[in-house]
Parts: structure tokens; C-alpha cells; sequence
């Protein structure tokens, strides 16, 4: 059973990603990103990683997508045929997907315990912690520095076009 909630979820993941690709507004994109953050967040909720899905939540899907959704209105994006944001169908997909991801969290969750699959070796915390902050200590600093970097360039090049 648990093998076919995996199989949903990351299917969910992949056509939310796919989805991110095709679409033709900006706030749409961050929406199936956003589901797609989800979905993966469930599974490794599956592979037995509880704290990496709240994680996972807590920073991608909570976070970085706020800060997705300033970067976008501070850039001003806008498509090229100006498609107006609340289209009855345009939601539709992001909907369907978030909908189903629903179900198969609530199928996961009316089942008895992850843990008496056996096949679930659960990390803790402390694990996470002590490699974060042990020997990748220095790629952790490296990708937060990056972040800010990329967050100080499209404030830039968002400033430069409107002198």
C-alpha cells in the first residue's frame, strides 16, 4: 500500500514540475511549484525522513515560495498577452493536483503507523543536524550565500531596466 501512495505522490510531484513548464502565467508556476513541493515533501515523509518533510514545508513550500511570489511583484512580471489571473480553467490543474495530493496524504494518514511496515528506517533529527552542521557545514554557508547573491541580482536587474 505504501508503495502505491509513493507512486501517486511522486507522479503528482513529476506532472506539477512538467506542469511548471507549460504554463503561461508567472503566479500559476509558483502554484504547481508549489504542489510539487508538496508532493515531495510526502515522500520523503515515505522514506522515513519526517523532519526533512517538515523541512521541506517549513522552508520550500512556506518560505522561498513567499519570497518567489515578492520577487515576482517586485519585478513586475507579466505575460506577453496579458492572460487576466483569475480564468475559471487556469486553476483547474493546480486544483486537480492539489486535490489529489489531499487524498493520498489523508490514505496515508487513515492507515495504522509507518512504522509497522518495517521496512521504514526512520533518520532523527540529531543525524540531520550533526551532518548539516559537521562535515557539509561549509556547502550549507555556500548555498545560503548563493541565495542572497541571486536575491541581490534580480532586485538589481529589476532596479536597471526602469532608469
Amino acid at each position: 500500500m505504501y508503495e502505491f501512495i509513493f507512486y501517486l505522490s511522486s507522479a503528482i510531484a513529476v506532472v506539477a514540475a512538467g506542469a511548471i513548464l507549460v504554463v503561461r502565467h508567472p503566479v500559476h508556476a509558483a502554484l504547481y511549484l508549489i504542489v510539487s513541493l508538496l508532493a515531495l515533501a510526502l515522500l520523503f515523509f515515505l522514506l522515513g525522513a519526517p523532519l526533512l518533510a517538515a523541512l521541506q514545508v517549513m522552508l520550500y513550500a512556506g518560505a522561498i515560495m513567499v519570497l518567489f511570489l515578492f520577487m515576482m511583484m517586485v519585478m513586475n512580471l507579466r505575460t506577453e498577452r496579458n492572460l487576466p489571473l483569475l480564468l475559471p480553467g487556469s486553476w483547474g490543474g493546480i486544483a486537480l493536483l492539489a486535490l489529489l495530493l489531499w487524498l493520498v496524504l489523508l490514505l496515508l494518514l487513515s492507515r495504522s503507523s509507518l512504522h509497522e511496515a518495517g521496512s521504514i528506517t526512520v533518520i532523527e533529527p540529531k543525524e540531520v543536524g550533526s551532518a548539516l552542521f559537521g562535515p557539509y557545514l561549509v556547502v550549507v554557508e555556500a548555498a545560503a550565500i548563493l541565495l542572497l547573491a541571486a536575491l541581490v541580482a534580480a532586485l538589481y536587474l529589476s532596479r536597471r531596466g526602469k532608469r
